[in-house]
């Protein structure tokens, strides 16, 4: 029965609003459609603070780690988004029988690796296929 008066008055509450917006649209058209717009600014002016100041910082805990590790990646190896592409020594110096060979990439720190153990007691039987 509760329910009931409740729905009645929600329905109540926009058969009125959608009533007091067609007369405004008639009566006074520009400043209804002004007002609308203001409306729609403030708005979004108001998300946009909220948003940026708020709602950005909060980003999932993975997302923050991941970044964490790709900015120390990039510090350990140093990364050089600007790399500049060298002339290939053939061309250079066509006349050299002896050219210049890259030394083998031999890493000082090998990436640290982390072993994840499985579950040891469960052992499939391979008998009962």
């Amino acid at each position: 029965m509760k329910q009931n008066i409740m729905s009645l008055l929600v329905y109540l509450l926009i058969g009125l609003a959608v009533i007091g917006v067609i007369t405004a649209l008639f009566t006074n058209a520009v400043g209804f459609i002004t007002s609308l717009l203001l409306s729609v600014l403030i708005g979004a002016t108001i998300f946009g603070l909220i948003y940026f100041f708020i709602l950005r910082k909060r980003t999932p805990n993975d997302i923050r780690k991941y970044r964490k590790a790709v900015k120390q990646s990039k510090q350990k190896y140093k990364y050089n988004k600007h790399k500049k592409m060298q002339p290939s020594p053939i061309k250079q110096n066509i006349s050299h029988k002896k050219m210049n060979r890259p030394l083998k990439n031999s890493r000082k720190d090998a990436p640290q690796l982390r072993v994840i153990e499985g579950n040891k007691q469960k052992k499939k039987n391979r008998a009962s296929l």
